[in-house]
């Protein structure tokens, strides 16, 4: 096999299986940088011998069994943590009956999530350490996405994996009472981890093509779970809302194609119907949250396949809702979008100055939203500015050249 399918192969078992393997290690040694450091080295080892043995019949197994070795060999060679010895040796068997055809080894990607939203860890790491350990994302775009230093996030990533490891936190699901401390931010990590496979849409960058497909797997599973939770629900309907639009997203030539431009006869009516009916049962529960919220906003958007228009009132609405709720930069920015559409520039111009400037400094859609508020009110060199900010911060080359085109229009 030549070395750009190997590392093609390699590169699916990443996607595919990074997870659910960090987590099944993670689980039987509670040392989850251990795990990490394993499974690094089964992958490297991996680009040595697929090219001259071949892709196994079953890579995930192959992984299993190469990263467990790693782990045995250096808990022996350190000569420490010998009470994790048995546990890994029962991993070693367990990775053993993987290469038994059609036996798949269990999913503890959810006992993981809820272990890095142990109390025991600080708050401002749950989200980040769930979207490294279980969703693979690395400390560099994570940090981004926190409007941190890398080198800060990586050492607090650091603290939280050896406080796990030293507090020997158990890799169980919580009991009853103690799920709502530590759900929403699990359902926020999930939501994250969409969002950053939905904002790269072409599919280019390798280290989050597949992640918005995770993410709507991972929030199945954790509705499974909780059914009776309207959170979860809620995420679930948010995500589907998103992603039944995933075709109108780009026309034929690959050019972005905004939500207010795109075809509705693109849109997935069954991704339609099935969060809806999610939507509905949520709301059936009489328990008002965030993902709901977000959840209905989306829900108004889709009804443009059936109606035609969007209601930009209901939207308005919906959003001042959502700033009383959760108030973060994403619901400030739709709210003063929605409301410009729904009343005129000026209001919506006047709420998007409301937020504190350090806030949205980094923010791409603040400045999009700018840009185009900004041209509306006839403030044209203000626009350029604020376009050229947006395009500085977009990372998606169709976006870009989209907002180029925009600018190049007569005023």
């Amino acid at each position: 096999m030549s070395v750009d399918a190997t590392h093609r192969a390699v590169e699916q078992a990443a996607r595919e299986s990074y997870g659910r393997l960090l987590a099944f290690l993670a689980a039987r040694t509670r040392d989850v940088a251990a795990a990490e450091d394993a499974l690094a080295e089964a992958f490297h080892a991996a680009l040595e011998h697929w090219p001259r043995d071949g892709v196994p019949a079953q890579p995930e197994a192959w992984l299993l069994t190469a990263a467990r070795r790693r782990l045995i060999d250096a808990s022996r060679r350190a000569q420490v943590r010998r009470d994790a010895l048995p546990a890994l040796l029962v991993a070693a068997d367990a990775a053993e009956e993987q290469l038994v055809p059609d036996l798949a080894f269990p999913d503890e990607r959810l006992k993981l999530l809820f272990v890095c939203a142990h109390p025991a860890i600080a708050r401002d790491v749950h989200t980040p350490l769930m979207l490294q350990t279980v969703l693979g994302l690395d400390a560099a775009r994570i940090a981004s996405a926190f409007l941190v230093k890398p080198a800060t996030m990586g050492q607090r990533l650091s603290r939280a994996k050896a406080k796990i490891r030293d507090a020997g936190i158990a890799f169980e699901l919580p009991l009853a009472g103690d799920l709502p401390a530590r759900l929403g931010a699990v359902l926020e990590a999930i939501y994250a981890a969409y969002g950053s496979g939905w904002d790269d849409v072409a599919g280019a960058d390798p280290r989050r093509r597949g992640l918005a497909i995770e993410a709507v797997a991972l929030g199945r599973t954790l509705l499974q779970l909780l059914p009776a939770e309207p959170e979860a629900r809620g995420l679930l309907a948010l995500m589907l809302y998103c992603e039944l639009r995933r075709a109108a997203r780009r026309d034929e030539s690959g050019t972005y194609v905004p939500l207010s431009r795109q075809d509705t006869m693109r849109w997935s009516r069954p991704l339609i119907a099935e969060a809806d009916r999610l939507l509905q049962a949520a709301q059936r529960a009489g328990r008002l949250g965030r993902f709901q919220l977000e959840a209905a906003i989306q829900a108004v958007h889709a009804r443009r396949a059936v109606s035609g228009v969007t209601d930009w009132e209901a939207l308005a609405l919906l959003y001042e809702g959502l700033v009383r709720l959760a108030p973060g930069i994403g619901a400030l920015v739709g709210r003063a979008a929605a409301v410009a559409e729904a009343r005129d520039a000026e209001h919506g111009w006047a709420l998007l100055q409301a937020i504190p400037a350090e806030a949205v400094r980094d923010y791409q859609p603040y400045w999009a939203l700018a840009t185009h508020l900004l041209a509306r009110l006839q403030r044209h060199g203000e626009a350029d500015t604020a376009r050229e900010r947006a395009i500085g911060l977009c990372e998606d080359p169709a976006m870009r050249t989209f907002l180029r085109q925009q600018g190049r229009r007569p005023h």
